[in-house]
C-alpha cells in the first residue's frame, strides 16, 4: 500500500510578507526622490543612491528572480550590499536641508498636544499584541488578513498604520508631512538605520560556513558536556559577548544556538527549546546594551540628544545589561530542564 499523497496549500493573505516588501519599497523610493529635489543637500546624488540600492532590494527583488533568475538576483543584491557598504564606509552618506518649523512653533504644538504625543508610540505593541494574539486566523474565502508565515510582522505592518492614522488626526498633519519628517528622521539616524537587517544576514553567513560547528567542537575541549551550568552560563555570556562584537542579537542567534544549545542543551539536557531560546535571544539583547557596534541603538541615540560623551548611553545600560544577564542565566538553569 502506498503512502498517502500530502498536498501543501499556499494560503493567500492579504497583509502578505511580499506587500510589506513593496510597501517598505515605495516608501524608500519616497526618501530617494525627496533627497534627489534637495538641491541644499550636500551629498544628494550619493545619499540618493544609497537608498536607492537598499529600497530596490525590497521593490524589485521578487521582480528580478522572475525575470534573471535565483543567480544573477542573488549576484545583484551581493553587489548592492557591497554598494552600500562602500558608500557608508567613505562617508558618502549624510542630512539634508528640511523644512523644520520654528522653536516657538514646535514649542506651542506641545503644549496643545502634551502627552498625547505618546499615544500613536503606544499603539504600536498594543495593537500588535492584539492582532496577533486575536486575530492571526481571520479569512474571508481562505484570504487570510495577515500572512499565515509573518503573523507578528504583518501585525506590525497594520499597528504601524493604525499609529499613523491616529498621529494624523492629533496633529491634524497629512500623509505627505509624515513622509517628509520620515526622510529628516532617516537622515538623521543615517546609515545605522539598515545595520540591524545586514547583521542578521550576517548570522546566515555564519550558518552557511559552519560556524556552529565549529563552536561545538571548542566547546567541548573546555567544557564537559554533563556540566549543565557552565553550558548554560557559556550559552548566555557567549550571547551577549557575541552579540557585542556583531552588534546585533539576530547575528549572534544561528551561531550560539547551533554550536551550544542545540546539541549541549536540548539534545544532551532535554531543555524545553521555546524558553530556552527565548531567554538566550535575551541574553543577546544583554549584549547590545553594552556595545557601540549596536550603533542604531547606542550611538544615534546619543547623538540625537546631542550628548557630549556618544558613548553616555552605554556607560548608563551597562549595570541594567549585567543584572539581567546574571538573572538570565539562573532563570535558565532552574526553569527550563525537563527533569
Amino acid at each position: 500500500m502506498s503512502a498517502p499523497i500530502t498536498v501543501t496549500v499556499e494560503t493567500q493573505s492579504i497583509l502578505s510578507i511580499n506587500n510589506i516588501y513593496l510597501l517598505i519599497g515605495f516608501v524608500v523610493m519616497f526618501l530617494v526622490v525627496k533627497t534627489l529635489q534637495d538641491k541644499g543637500h550636500p551629498k544628494r546624488l550619493t545619499t540618493a543612491l544609497f537608498w536607492f540600492l537598499f529600497g530596490s532590494v525590497f521593490l524589485f527583488g521578487d521582480l528580478s528572480i522572475e525575470l534573471l533568475g535565483e543567480s544573477l538576483t542573488y549576484q545583484w543584491v551581493g553587489i548592492s550590499v557591497l554598494c552600500i557598504a562602500l558608500l557608508a564606509g567613505l562617508g558618502k552618506v549624510s542630512m539634508g536641508s528640511y523644512d523644520v518649523p520654528s522653536e516657538q512653533e514646535l514649542n506651542s504644538r506641545a503644549q496643545r498636544i502634551g502627552n498625547h504625543l505618546f499615544i500613536p508610540a503606544v499603539m504600536i505593541p498594543v495593537v500588535t499584541v492584539v492582532c496577533t494574539l486575536l486575530l492571526s486566523d481571520i479569512n474571508i474565502a481562505n484570504i487570510y488578513l495577515f500572512d499565515q508565515k509573518h503573523v507578528t510582522l504583518a501585525a506590525l505592518t497594520l499597528a504601524c498604520g493604525v499609529a499613523l492614522l491616529a498621529g494624523w488626526k492629533l496633529t491634524s498633519g497629512s500623509p505627505l508631512l509624515a513622509l517628509g519628517e520620515s526622510r529628516r528622521l532617516v537622515d538623521s539616524i543615517g546609515w545605522a538605520a539598515i545595520l540591524p537587517q545586514m547583521l542578521a544576514m550576517l548570522g546566515g553567513v555564519f550558518i552557511v560556513a559552519q560556524t556552529g560547528t565549529a563552536i561545538q567542537d571548542l566547546v567541548t575541549l573546555f567544557i564537559s558536556p554533563d556540566n549543565r551550568f557552565m553550558l548554560v552560563v557559556l550559552y548566555c555570556t557567549g550571547m551577549a559577548l557575541f552579540t557585542m562584537i556583531m552588534g546585533n542579537a539576530f547575528a549572534a542567534f544561528p551561531v550560539m544556538t547551533a554550536g551550544i544549545a542545540v546539541p549541549f542543551l536540548i539534545q544532551g539536557h532535554g531543555a524545553s527549546p521555546a524558553p530556552l531560546v527565548a531567554i538566550g535571544m535575551y541574553s543577546g539583547y544583554c549584549g547590545t546594551l553594552m556595545t557601540p557596534m549596536a550603533a542604531n541603538f547606542n550611538i544615534v541615540p546619543a547623538a540625537l540628544l546631542d550628548l557630549k560623551d556618544k558613548y553616555q548611553v552605554i556607560k548608563v545600560q551597562i549595570p541594567t545589561a549585567l543584572t539581567l544577564l546574571a538573572i538570565n542565566i539562573l532563570l535558565m538553569y532552574g526553569v527550563i530542564f525537563n527533569d
